[in-house]
């Protein structure tokens, strides 16, 4: 498993909202280690015996807390995402609607300081022997040796549940996100997972637009030693329409799902039709 392991004391920004509460309890549900939350003015409460404090800095200080989830609403998710990454080593970030240029100062504060940030609108991660943070349905992960990587949460899920439904479990998921400016790409967990001794193969879900695919086509064909199958979702979007994500727009020749699927075969990827093939791929490599 990778990002999120025994070692992951987690933090929950915007623990009392009603996104952060909902998902605080699923998570501590599936016995996520979540060891504090924070909501500005609410410091000295509890929330399902999860000590609530009014700052990071606060939280620090009583707890060994190193990761953080953001329920925080868009416009103040900057702010929130700020404060993790000044104190924290992997900070997940929910929130969807974020400004783009918001985003853009978020991730370079995050690579100066040299910390994990995933997302914005991410489902964000689950390792099911340790965990999740994040808000995906927990009753269609299962532990096993399969790392998926993707940047659609609603495709993350449903493969999950047909390897599942197969008896074929999973070391980690990671939702890297599907706005145009994300923290960490591909290439990062490819490698992460490429390094992890309990993922033995990946599953990489793609989308049209944008040329994070053919990035990590390259970066497979030089650096990844696991055999890799993968999926591009939007085969039949019209050039110039935005398909679900933000970064999801197709402009010129870059960004199809053709260009995409040949970059990865070129790379020694086994490429799927369609998602139900997935898993048939996953058994005979």
């Amino acid at each position: 498993m990778i990002l999120l392991n025994e070692d992951t004391r987690c933090l929950v920004q915007g623990i009392t909202g009603k996104q952060g509460s909902f998902h605080t309890e699923q998570m501590l549900q599936y016995n996520t280690n979540i060891v504090a939350g924070v909501t500005p003015g609410k410091g000295g409460q509890q929330f399902q015996n999860v000590p609530i404090f009014d700052s990071i800095e606060a939280a620090k200080e009583e707890t060994d807390v190193n990761a953080s989830i953001i329920f925080v609403p868009a416009p103040f998710a900057k702010d929130a995402a700020f404060e993790s990454i000044k104190h924290l080593d992997l900070v997940v970030i929910i929130t969807e609607h974020i400004p783009v240029h918001d985003s853009m100062q978020i991730m370079a504060y995050g690579k100066n300081k040299d910390v994990t940030v995933i997302g914005p609108n991410t489902p964000g991660i689950i390792s099911p022997k340790v965990g999740k943070m994040g808000i995906m349905p927990t009753h269609i992960f299962s532990e096993g040796n399969v790392g998926v990587i993707s940047r659609s949460g609603t495709l993350t899920y449903e493969v999950a549940s047909q390897l599942t439904r197969e008896g074929i479990g999973q070391s980690t998921c990671i939702g890297i996100g599907g706005d145009p400016v994300i923290g960490t790409n591909y290439s990062t967990i490819l490698q992460k997972f490429e390094d992890d001794p309990e993922t033995e193969k990946i599953v990489m879900i793609g989308e049209i637009g944008g040329n994070a695919e053919e990035k990590a086509a390259e970066y497979i064909n030089e650096n990844i030693s696991k055999p890799v199958v993968s999926y591009i979702a939007g085969i039949t979007a019209p050039p110039g329409k935005r398909m679900g994500h933000a970064g999801a727009i197709i402009e010129g020749n870059s960004g199809t799902a053709e260009s995409k699927m040949k970059a990865l075969k070129k790379a020694g990827v086994s490429v799927a039709k369609k998602p139900s093939d997935i898993v048939e791929l996953i058994k005979t490599i």
